[in-house]
């Protein structure tokens, strides 16, 4: 039986034999198991009109010590399920505006605890020097993680000339990934559903020796297997598509903790910003275009 599974298993057995309360929420939750992964107690007392202190009670029934864990078994099970984008986009319509609203917010601040947990820092603190001496740094996305891919890529490149701009052409990612060495760092970026080319990406790079650095949203995604990190990135949220937020946020943590490190960062960016001002790469009103 899966986790999935025994819990609305539990639900259903106190949905039957609860108290009134206990049942009515519990059926409640068998029907919108997902809004758990993503509200408060108080955002699920207001969603399934009962009291928050019913929420706590049931949790404690379910066997957790509390709320927060609840969810975070939820999350752990939804991730694994898979849900399609459409039917996210299903359950979202089926939402009002105000609680949609409600339940971003929570997902959001709920995500980036969790990204800032001690375990993933510990994570993003064992990349550092190895990013900074790596002979190059890549990074690959697709669809919506090339935004993410193309940030790390370009913001990195300001301070440290050991990062490769990121593959964007017709081909280029198999073309950049086969001349990869033992040396180079892939940084490969995708969620559920996994993007075929990450994924044929990190396998190319694992061949040619390169180090692998997962930024994904399980450990059980196909370019976790055989990376050398693995950075699971929270992306629970009310939206159709998985929350980027926490990907963005984690591309900036390692970046600020290695310009923290170098001697060199300070230099090349202000080089850079320099470079690009005196060409009229920026207007700045206070500064006037130089």
């Amino acid at each position: 039986m899966t986790q999935t599974q025994s819990l609305k298993a539990k639900l259903a057995r106190i949905g039957g034999d609860g108290t009134p309360a206990l049942r009515q929420f519990a059926l409640w939750m068998l029907d919108n198991l997902s809004l758990v992964a993503i509200h408060s107690i108080r955002g699920l007392a207001r969603l399934a009109e009962i009291n928050p202190n019913t929420v706590t009670r049931l949790a404690k029934e379910l066997g957790y010590s509390g709320f927060d864990a609840l969810r975070t078994d939820v999350q752990a099970s939804l991730r694994l399920t898979d849900p399609s984008y459409g039917a996210r986009a299903r359950a979202l319509r089926e939402q009002s505006g105000d609680d949609a609203i409600s339940a971003l917010m929570e997902a959001h601040r709920t995500n980036t605890a969790e990204l800032f947990s001690p375990e993933n820092l510990e994570i993003i603190a064992g990349c550092i020097a190895p990013l900074l001496a790596a002979r190059q740094v890549h990074s690959v996305g697709v669809r919506s993680c090339y935004s993410v891919a193309h940030y790390f890529s370009y913001v990195g490149a300001m301070a440290f000339p050991n990062f490769a701009p990121v593959p964007a052409m017709p081909g280029a990612i198999v073309d950049q990934m086969s001349m990869v060495s033992p040396d180079d760092i892939v940084v490969g970026i995708t969620y559920a559903h996994y993007s075929a080319e990450v994924v044929n990406a990190c396998e190319i790079a694992r061949r040619k020796g390169a180090r692998v650095l997962a930024l994904t949203d399980s450990h059980a995604s196909p370019i976790a297997k055989g990376a050398w990190k693995v950075l699971q990135l929270p992306m629970a949220g009310p939206n159709f598509m998985p929350s980027l937020t926490s990907a963005f946020l984690a591309a900036e943590l390692i970046l600020v903790e290695m310009a923290s490190r170098s001697d060199a960062a300070t230099g090349n960016v202000t080089a850079f910003e320099e470079r690009i001002r005196s060409f009229g790469g920026y207007t700045d009103a206070s500064l006037g275009n130089r």
